[in-house]
C-alpha cells in the first residue's frame, strides 16, 4: 500500500475550460499559459491535453519551453519573461521558441545577434501594471529598431491588465484604450487579455487572448459569481484517514497545543500537510470532506497529516476518503480561509503527489 495523498487531474475538465475560451472569445487565437508546471496541474501532462485544441502555449522560462518540446508539442511556445542572457538566443531559435521582449538589454541583444537565428518574438509594452514592459513613448522607436534587426522575423505586441479581476474597475478600460490606441496603426498581431479579460472585459480579446487560471477550471474575478462562465475544477487533491482517535474534553490537539477539544470527540489524522503543498496558514475550521461530507480542519497543520473534527462523522474510520479541494470543495474556498488565493495552492502542490488522470 502507498500513501493515499494524491491529485486527480481531470483531462475532459481541462479540455472543457479551454472550449469555454473558444465560446467566450470566438475571433481569438488561444495562448494556454502552462508555466508554474501548468499551475501544479502538470507542465507535459496539461500540454499534451492541449495540443489538440489550442494554437499556442505560453510559459515562463526557456527551461519550461524545451520541457514542452521534449514532451512532444509542436506548437508556437511563448517565453513570457523572454531571456535573461543573450547566450540563450540560440537555443530558443534552434527549438523554436518565442521570446517576450520587455527590455533595453534584450532588445540590444537582438540587435547584435546573428540574421541565422531568425526568432519570433513578443513585445511587450507596460500600459498600467508597471512591472514588466516598455513605456507607451518608447514603443515606436524601439519597434523601428527591432523592425531592421535580421534576427528578428515576426513581431507581435501584448500587454498584462493589473486590475481586470475587478469587473467595474475603471483602470482597466483606460489600459485597453492605451493599448488599442498605441498598437491599433501598427499593424501587428497583439495580445491583451488574460483570464480576467477573457471573462469580463470582451473588448481586450483583439487578435491572441492567454487564459491561465481559468483552463484549471478556476474564475480570476473578484466576485466569480458576478460573471457568468462554465468552468470545472482539474484538479481534485484526495488523501485518506490514516488513524481515527476518541479525545477527551480538553485535550490539546497538534503542535503548540492551539486547539483543546470542547467535549468528548472523535478526531480524524488525515494524510497530508505542507509537505505536500496543503497550506500551512489554513486556520482552524478551513472545510474538509471526509466521505464527501464537510468536517472542519483542527489544530496546526503539520508537515506530513492534518487532524479533523469527526464530530459530524463519527462512524468515520481509517481508510476513509478525505478530500482537501476539488469540484465539491471549491480551492477559492479553502484559499481564503488560508490568507492565500488559489493560484498559490494549487502551485505548491508539490512533486511527492503523485497526479492520477480520469477523463482521458
Amino acid at each position: 500500500m502507498s500513501r493515499p495523498a494524491c491529485a486527480q487531474v481531470d483531462a475532459g475538465a481541462l479540455n472543457h475550460n479551454l472550449q469555454e475560451v473558444r465560446r467566450l472569445a470566438p475571433q481569438a487565437r488561444v495562448m494556454a499559459i502552462v508555466k508554474a508546471n501548468a499551475y501544479g496541474h502538470g507542465l507535459a501532462w496539461a500540454a499534451r491535453v492541449l495540443s489538440g485544441v489550442t494554437d499556442a502555449f505560453g510559459v515562463s522560462s526557456i527551461e519550461e519551453g524545451l520541457a514542452l518540446r521534449e514532451a512532444g508539442i509542436t506548437q508556437p511556445i511563448c517565453l513570457l519573461e523572454g531571456f535573461f542572457t543573450a547566450d540563450e538566443l540560440p537555443v530558443i531559435a534552434k527549438h523554436r521558441l518565442s521570446p517576450t521582449i520587455h527590455l533595453e538589454k534584450q532588445l540590444n541583444a537582438l540587435i547584435e545577434a546573428p540574421p541565422s537565428l531568425q526568432l519570433s518574438v513578443w513585445v511587450k509594452i507596460d500600459t498600467g501594471m508597471h512591472r514588466l514592459g516598455f513605456m507607451p513613448s518608447t514603443v515606436p522607436d524601439m519597434l523601428k529598431k527591432l523592425r531592421a534587426c535580421p534576427a528578428v522575423t515576426e513581431i507581435r505586441v501584448m500587454s498584462h491588465f493589473a486590475r481586470a479581476d475587478m469587473a467595474a474597475d475603471t483602470e482597466t478600460t483606460t489600459q485597453i484604450e492605451n493599448f488599442k490606441s498605441l498598437t491599433g496603426a501598427l499593424g501587428l498581431e497583439s495580445s491583451l487579455a488574460n483570464s480576467a479579460g477573457i471573462l469580463a472585459w470582451p473588448q481586450s480579446h483583439l487578435d491572441w487572448v492567454r487564459p491561465g487560471i481559468m483552463l484549471y477550471g478556476i474564475s480570476p474575478m473578484e466576485h466569480p459569481g458576478t460573471i457568468k462562465s462554465d468552468l470545472k475544477p482539474v484538479m481534485t487533491l484526495k488523501t485518506a484517514l490514516i488513524a481515527v482517535h476518541s479525545r477527551r474534553k480538553g485535550e490539546a490537539i497538534g503542535y503548540g497545543g492551539d486547539w483543546r477539544c470542547p467535549q468528548d470527540m472523535p478526531v480524524g489524522v488525515a494524510a497530508i500537510g505542507y509537505g505536500d503543498g496543503y497550506p500551512r496558514h489554513a486556520r482552524a475550521g478551513t472545510p474538509v470532506l471526509v466521505n464527501g461530507q464537510r468536517v472542519p480542519l483542527i489544530g496546526r497543520v503539520s508537515m506530513d497529516m492534518i487532524t479533523l473534527d469527526l464530530r459530524t462523522q463519527p462512524r468515520a474510520g481509517e481508510g476513509d476518503p478525505v478530500v482537501l479541494w476539488g469540484p465539491e470543495l471549491p480551492v477559492d474556498e479553502v484559499a481564503q480561509c488560508a490568507g492565500t488565493i488559489s493560484y498559490e495552492l494549487l502551485c505548491h502542490v508539490t512533486d511527492r503527489i503523485p497526479r492520477f488522470v480520469i477523463n482521458k
